[in-house]
Formats: structure tokens, sequence, C-alpha cells
């Protein structure tokens, strides 16, 4: 028997007066699973995120988080969780150990864990230093520290590689592979489509409110990929270029006939990457 989903959504409709922000998703989340939740700017991402963390109440719809219901049974998730939002709530004046620790005396755990936080985002060089003085991605990294103190069982996070450098950002996904392989429930949206490729399970595309499509970001591909080549060909002692789709009669017909008259000088194949399929999906809603 499969294991019962981590996060299950049922038809979840959210009404701001006329405006429907969610209409009518359903989706599962399984324990341990990395899941991208994607989609163009007002497709209702963070308006999910906020039901799933109590902030914001449906309109209609079942939504379950560990088993139990939202908003009745919100006090039992609330231990649950944790959330990074895409903004910041540190306190400026306080080091980064001691914003830490403050959190971590309201959760009732013991400060060693701080130091634990602190070196898997690899800020313990920075710890006693003002968070006023930090970078923008040491702010970010402290706030993800923050929210694995008590290690939830979820981890919720609005863009959590926004503002990082190449190094901090391979070290924010190697942490999040590692909770996901450690049984944590990893949530994330992201306008990074090289980071959902890299790391992601399975992503949901949202746009206008509803699911567009849910899959593995490599199964993405083979549904939606399009198989182009690009040919350099001699046109009148010139060079020429032409992009020919293999899927294509025409096309496949155009290509044998410039190599078979070894007009064909060179041959390049276009990769289809989550980007592309992204664009694509979101483009024939938003059309």
């Amino acid at each position: 028997m499969s294991e019962p989903a981590q996060i299950r959504i049922e038809n979840l409709v959210v009404r701001y007066g006329r405006f429907i922000a969610v209409n009518d998703l359903t989706l599962s989340v399984a324990p341990g699973e990395l899941f991208g939740f994607l989609g163009p700017n007002g497709a209702g991402k963070s308006t999910t995120i906020k039901v799933l963390i109590g902030v914001c109440v449906p309109t209609a719809g079942l939504v379950e988080v560990a088993g139990f219901r939202i908003p009745n049974q919100l006090n039992q998730i609330k231990p649950l969780f944790g959330y990074v939002p895409d903004t910041e709530n540190h306190i400026e004046e306080f080091t980064g150990r001691e914003n830490l620790n403050l959190f971590a005396d309201l959760y009732s755990i013991k400060r060693n864990v701080v130091d634990v936080s602190l070196k898997r985002l690899e800020l313990e060089e920075a710890a006693d230093l003002p968070v006023r003085n930090y970078s923008k991605g040491m702010r970010r990294k402290l706030l993800i520290a923050r929210e694995i103190l008590h290690q939830p069982k979820i981890l919720y996070l609005d863009e959590p590689t926004a503002n990082l450098d190449v190094h901090s950002t391979e070290v924010v996904r190697r942490l999040l592979r590692e909770l996901a392989s450690s049984g944590v429930t990893v949530f994330m949206t992201t306008h990074d489509m090289e980071e959902v490729e890299a790391i992601c399970d399975r992503v949901a595309i949202l746009a206008k409110g509803k699911l567009v499509d849910c899959d593995t970001p490599a199964n993405f591909v083979l549904r939606h990929g399009e198989r182009k080549v690009e040919i350099q060909f001699e046109r009148d002692g010139g060079m020429s270029r032409e992009l020919l789709d293999l899927d294509q009669v025409a096309d496949r017909e155009r290509l044998a006939m410039l190599i078979q008259t070894e007009q064909c000088s060179r041959l390049h194949t276009q990769e289809f990457h989550f980007e592309d399929v992204f664009l694509k999906l979101t483009g024939q809603v938003y059309a």
C-alpha cells in the first residue's frame, strides 16, 4: 500500500471578492518529495502556500497536511512545518546566532541545534556579526537556517535561492536534497528553471489559478519536447541557416535534400529544456 500523501489538496478554491486566485486546484505531495510549485506572477502560488500555512482561509475544497485538516486542525499542523518567505524579518541589531537563539527558545529546543543549522548553511564564520552587516545572500541563508531549527516534517520555501551566488545556491540545493532524502517534504516555488531540473522530483505548473500540468521535469521535456535542428548550408556563395522541425514531414524532406545535395556544412540539434516547456504551457493558457 502506498504511503498517504503529506499534502493533499482537492478542488481548492480561493476567492477575493470576484477575483478567483486559486481555481479548483487538486494535487498531492508525498512524504520526502522535493516538489516544485511553478507559475507566472499572479498564478496563485503564494495564495496556495498561504492556505497551507494557515494565513488564508479556503473558499472551498479540502486541504490536508500530515493528515490534519485546514483550517480546523491548524494548531496540530503548525509545529510540523517551516516556512521560508520571500521577505525577511530578522532583528538587525542581533547577530545571526542571537536571531537563531531567540527562535530556538521559542521552539523550546536546545541551543546547540543553532550551531548545527549555522554550519549547514555555511554561516558559522559570520554567526557573531550583526545581521545588519550581512549580504542579501547571507540573510537568505539565515532565514533557511532558522526554519530548519525545529526539524520540520514539511518545509515551504518561496524562491529559496534568490540573491544567492553560485556557491551558496549549491549549498542550499544540497541541503534541500538532504532534507528530502531524510523524509522531509520540501514544497518550493522558484522562477529558476535550471533549479527545477536540478533538484525537483515533481513539478506542478499553475496559470490563472488553475493547474496546467504536473509531472517530473524529465517527463515534461519528453512529452512536450520539440525535435529541432539548425542547419547551415551554402547559398549563392554565402552561408544560410534554417531551423527545421523533425516532426514536420516537409522539414524532414528539406533536411534530406540539403544533405543529399552536399550543401549542408554544419548541423546542430536544438536542445529542449524545462524552461521551454514552462513557456509553452503557460503561454498556451495566457494566449
